[in-house]
């Protein structure tokens, strides 16, 4: 890997963006391995990113630690570590384009489905309970794509965002959801070969700007309305789908 002028044109950006993400604006993270493939290979960038992503949610759990829902991380975490291991198990036998092919049209169809039904008001009684079926149905899939293809997001904000959650509360659930996900992943990332000395120093490099990213994330997630919170959220999904649509479509290069 050459750490030259145009990758940290590239990599600073893409990590700020996974910083945010992680400070409660879930959805952006995802454009964090496609900006740094713009430099480097798309493998590549899934590694470097992951020790960053760790030790990004060291910060997002003490940022929220006192805001997630328990009842919803019991729910989900089984099902995304089912998912994790099967990614593993697949991994490079699946076409990466096809994982975001599938995850991108899911995101873009629910977001359409919630705008035409016209469901954008708060209902305060709408997050009393958990589902345990639709739950680990969804945080499977995103510990699947999360592993694949670092594409966990669309998946659990599907789950998330119908139970109206308060938003600092939705915040910090995917926050130790995604920190959870990622530990766990770096046992398979490791075991596949895919952490190695070159990554790793690029990463050190770059942790300074986790904190960085995660405090900006958290700043905007707490000045902005809950009613605007969740239509953004809904465009940030929209706006990511399409962007794995375009990434799994147009395919390598």
């Amino acid at each position: 890997m050459e750490m030259d002028l145009a990758f940290f044109a590239i990599a600073v950006p893409a990590v700020l963006v996974a910083g945010i993400s992680k400070g409660g604006l879930s959805g952006l993270g995802v454009l964090s391995v496609p900006l740094l493939a713009l430099v480097i290979s798309p493998a590549q960038a899934a590694a470097l990113m992951l020790p960053i992503l760790c030790l990004m949610d060291l910060f997002g759990l003490w940022a929220f630690r006192r805001c997630w829902s328990r009842e919803h991380i019991r729910v989900m975490l089984p099902g995304a570590i089912a998912g994790i291991a099967l990614g593993s198990l697949t991994f490079g036998h699946l076409s990466d384009d096809g994982v975001r092919i599938l995850v991108g049209a899911i995101a873009v169809l629910f977001a359409l489905n919630n705008w035409l039904r016209a469901k954008g008001r708060l209902r305060p009684d709408a997050a009393a309970r958990p589902s345990a079926l639709q739950g680990g149905f969804w945080s499977a899939l995103s510990g699947f794509t999360s592993m694949l293809a670092h594409a966990g997001g669309p998946p659990v904000m599907i789950y998330l965002l119908p139970l109206r959650l308060e938003k600092m509360l939705f915040a910090g659930t995917t926050v130790v959801f995604f920190a959870v996900v990622n530990y766990v992943k770096l046992i398979p990332y490791y075991w596949l070969g895919q952490l190695n000395l070159s990554n790793l120093t690029a990463t050190l490099i770059l942790s300074p700007l986790a904190p960085l990213g995660i405090w900006a994330g958290v700043w905007l997630t707490r000045r902005v309305p809950e009613a605007l919170f969740y239509k953004a959220a809904y465009v940030l999904l929209m706006a990511t789908g399409l962007k794995l649509l375009y990434d799994g479509i147009a395919g390598p290069g």
